[in-house]
């Protein structure tokens, strides 16, 4: 089996393409066609083009989450693409807002109504559980919190009959791809932590051996000891190639670089990788 990844949005940005706060990744597998997130707004689109993407194409998107950086560019991109089957969790129309202090918020949430983007040709599939695109592609689903050192931003609300309470992000998911190689497991952010997700996909498909891991891991309010924890475990789980990128932050970056080596590899706006 072969894998094609290519970045169309992200943080930083190749030569010649738009960098964006935010993420969607391309991945090619056979004839199938999956579109991870779709960005903050404009850079899908724009850097698409310039690598020749034919957004009509894509057969699936699956939204990590609601969060306004990876579901901004929906709108443009169902103008180009129209009928598009789009996988995600329920939650992913809850009333999200980000609190910076007291007293001071904003709306953290999908930025279109659902009526609109339905307009455009979306047909959303929502889903709890782990959905199978092909017999080797699924999502997530929801996954449990379980390692001791991983937890959800403290500044993630949902607005309830006015009132803000702690968002537990069941909405974030991830897209896993049971490889021949071993598993390749795409993220949004990871609010959830990215060692809990991948403790889930070998739970879920049964296979131990972590090839890739390829997306944002949101460590970059991470504490040391934590990014010591996530370091060793991707290591002892034999992860071979880690594009780590978006909410990963500079800090985890640069010690993820450090640990891994010639395995890790700067995933940004324009970035296209074969797996094996």
């Amino acid at each position: 089996m072969e894998i094609r990844i290519t970045t169309l949005s992200e943080n930083t940005a190749n030569f010649g393409f738009l960098a964006e706060w935010g993420i969607s990744i391309l991945v090619e597998i056979n004839k199938t066609k999956i579109l991870l997130d779709t960005g903050m707004s404009h850079s899908l689109v724009h850097n698409a083009q310039i690598l020749g993407v034919d957004l009509r194409t894509i057969d699936w998107v699956v939204l990590s989450h609601a969060h306004p950086d990876h579901t901004g560019g929906l709108r443009e991109f169902l103008m180009r693409k129209g009928e598009c089957q789009i996988i995600g969790h329920p939650d992913i129309w809850a009333n999200k807002h980000v609190r910076f202090e007291p007293g001071k918020e904003r709306y953290n949430g999908i930025p279109f109504s659902r009526e609109e983007l339905e307009s455009l040709g979306a047909r959303f599939i929502m889903s709890k559980e782990p959905f199978f695109i092909t017999d080797h592609i699924m999502t997530t689903g929801e996954i449990p919190m379980v390692t001791d050192y991983e937890g959800i931003d403290d500044r993630l609300c949902v607005k309830e009959d006015g009132k803000l309470k702690p968002d537990t992000i069941a909405d974030d998911l991830a897209l896993i791809i049971n490889a021949d190689f071993g598993l390749v497991v795409i993220l949004g952010c990871a609010h959830r932590g990215v060692i809990n997700i991948l403790y889930h996909a070998r739970n879920l498909t049964g296979i131990q051996q972590v090839y890739a891991v390829v997306g944002g891991t949101h460590l970059f309010r991470a504490s040391r000891e934590r990014i010591d924890n996530t370091a060793n475990e991707l290591k002892m789980m034999g992860v071979q190639k880690l594009a780590a990128s978006h909410c990963t932050g500079f800090h985890a970056a640069c010690h993820l670089a450090r640990e891994f080596g010639d395995k890790y590899l700067l995933n940004n706006a324009g970035t296209s990788f074969t797996l094996p």
